[in-house]
Formats: C-alpha cells, structure tokens, sequence
C-alpha cells in the first residue's frame, strides 16, 4: 500500500489533535474527511478536507482506508464496529470502550474482518516513558517490585470538558487513569490478578474525583494508582504523570511530562527530559506535545503498511477497561477483586 487515506471520527481537542497529527507529521497518508461532533464542519473546513453527514457515510467512503477515532467512551464499540465492518483499520483512543462486553464485540468484528485495531495509548510514545521502559528490558534495575503512579490534577471536575462526567463516560479513572493502568502492564509484562480501591465522589453530582488503587500482579510484584482532579493548587510537583518504579537493584523515578531519573549504587543519575509543553504560547498544537501523537500514528501506520499486529493492540485496550472497572467495582462493594 502506497499512500494511506485516513479520516477522523470526533472534533473535540483530540479531533484537532489527530488533524494535526495526519497533516503534518505522517508522511505519506493524506486526510480525506471529517465526520462526528458539533465542531465537525469547523475543524474540516481548518484542513481543508470534506466533512461528511455522519460517521455512517464516512466509514463507507472508497477513497478512506483507515480511521482514527476520538469520541466520548460510549461511542466507541458502535463507531470502531462500524468502521470494522466497512474494511477500515482503526486507530480508537482510550479508554477502548464503556465496558468489557464492548470491547470484546470491538475485539470479534475486527478479527472478523482482518483490519488493524490499535489503542491510543500515547504515553507510551512519550520520550521519558519510552526510555524507562527501555532501561527496565535492558535490566538497569533488574525484576520490578513495585510501581506507584500518579495523575494529580487541580481544578475539579469544572476543568474538564463537561461530557466527561456524564454517568455514562464512568469517570476520570476511566477516561485518564487508564493510561496509569497501562503503563503498568507495560512495564511490567505482566497481568493483574488483585484490585483493591476507594473512590471519592464530588457531593453535588456524585461524579468520581479522586480515585486510589491497589493492583497485584501475577508475578507477586504491586502496583499503586492514584487519580485526581482536587488536589488543592498549588499540586504536588511534577505529578501530572508520574511514577517511581523500585527494582530489586535500581529505582527509577519519572515525570512524564519532564526528567527521568535512574537510581543506583547510592546516586541519581538524569537519562532523559522532555522539553515543556508551551501551552500558553504555542498552544495545544506545540511540536513538543505533538511528537508522541506522530510516533503514535506511525506506528499505527506502519503496522498496515506491513501487514502486521501494532505494538498497542484490542487485548491491551481491553485488560486496562476490565483493571478499571474492578477498581470501580471494589470502592462500591468495599472488597478485593479477583481478575481471571
């Protein structure tokens, strides 16, 4: 396959994103249309390309041969199935779906119908996750025992946009913390098997707001997640995305959005830092937010161009939605889950 045409399911800031992310940082696909949400037409008419009546119409289109899909989580199954079910690979953000019943229906059209499915997952594509993960399958701190995560936020639920605290988007473990969820299997490669969580809930709506969780792992290794959007400002330092990581003979410590730290023989030593984000300035579309998504696409891109599975794959959507939704089960029933 020479050049890929893509089209965009979603024109919220991840709409805009993977605009962005297709003009100007895949080389050799080209953006042919744009179909879903209230700012469709705008973000159409932005780029240059057609905005189509639905997502019915643009899943059918000859001239597209894959999607990328950024729509609430509740839309997802019907939206990835339908782009399934029109011979299209599809490129779906996270988290995967609503529930694990739809990511298996997700998971069953695209097997059946032999397209790609890769999951947004993008901080994997980050420069400091990226060389964590390195440093930890080169064995710089040999078997990992421990991890805990962070994504700390002020501003309450009020800085998000509003469709995130409808009952049917779950909450902001789910649409968030689920990337805390897979990093963790990624680090590790290894599985969950223990979920013990509490949630606290904003009194007025009822909306989660500050979530912590404990995950076993397979291995007898332990995990650590704690999701927040009411930590009071100033925030805790460098916790938008962070992590330590303890080792049987090193510890990292990392800020995704900044330093990686390897410890060792009683020193610290820098590996890598990723430049800010010029939010205020350059805004969302600065280079140095972009070049995970660009990452992210190429790969997604490659793995259609060679005929194979993408790093980010349905499975790895589907166990991070189940590791949630345990965690979500657990606060209610005040118990341990127990994952298969």
């Amino acid at each position: 396959m020479d050049e890929i045409r893509l089209g965009i399911i979603g024109s919220g800031f991840m709409g805009r994103t993977n605009a962005e992310t297709i003009t100007k940082y895949l080389p050799g696909v080209r953006l042919i249309a744009i179909a879903g949400g209230s700012r469709a037409q705008q973000l159409a008419s932005d780029y240059g390309v057609e905005c189509d009546q639905d997502v019915e119409c643009l899943v059918n289109r000859d001239d597209i041969d894959a999607v990328f899909i950024s729509t609430p989580h509740s839309e997802h199954a019907k939206h990835t199935i339908a782009a399934a079910n029109a011979r299209k690979h599809v490129l779906l953000d996270k988290p995967m779906a609503a529930s694990v019943e739809e990511c298996d229906q997700i998971l069953d059209a695209t097997r059946r119908t032999n397209v790609n499915l890769m999951i947004m997952f993008g901080q994997r594509f980050r420069l400091v996750n990226r060389e964590a993960y390195r440093l930890i399958h080169e064995g710089a701190i040999g078997p990992i025992q421990a991890i805990s995560t962070y994504a700390l936020n002020s501003g309450g639920l009020a800085s998000l946009p509003p469709w995130q605290s409808l009952p049917e988007n779950l909450g902001t473990l789910f649409g968030h913390g689920i990337h805390n969820i897979d990093q963790i299997r990624w680090f590790t490669g290894d599985e969950v098997s223990t979920v013990a969580a509490c949630v606290q809930r904003e009194a007025a709506s009822g909306n989660e707001v500050s979530t912590m969780a404990v995950l076993g792992l397979r291995s007898g290794g332990m995990a650590h997640v704690w999701v927040s959007w009411t930590i009071p400002s100033p925030n805790f330092p460098h916790s938008g995305f962070s992590a330590r990581i303890a080792g049987e003979s090193g510890i990292l410590e990392l800020d995704a959005y900044g330093t990686l730290r390897l410890g060792r023989d009683r020193s610290w030593a820098v590996i890598a830092e990723q430049a800010p984000i010029d939010f205020r300035g350059k805004g969302m579309l600065d280079p140095v937010r972009m070049e995970a998504y660009g990452a992210q696409a190429q790969e997604f891109v490659a793995s259609i161009r060679e005929c194979r599975r993408p790093s980010v794959t349905g499975e790895d959507g589907r166990a991070a939605v189940e590791i949630a939704l345990a965690a979500y089960r657990s606060a209610k029933e005040q118990r341990t889950m127990i994952l298969k």
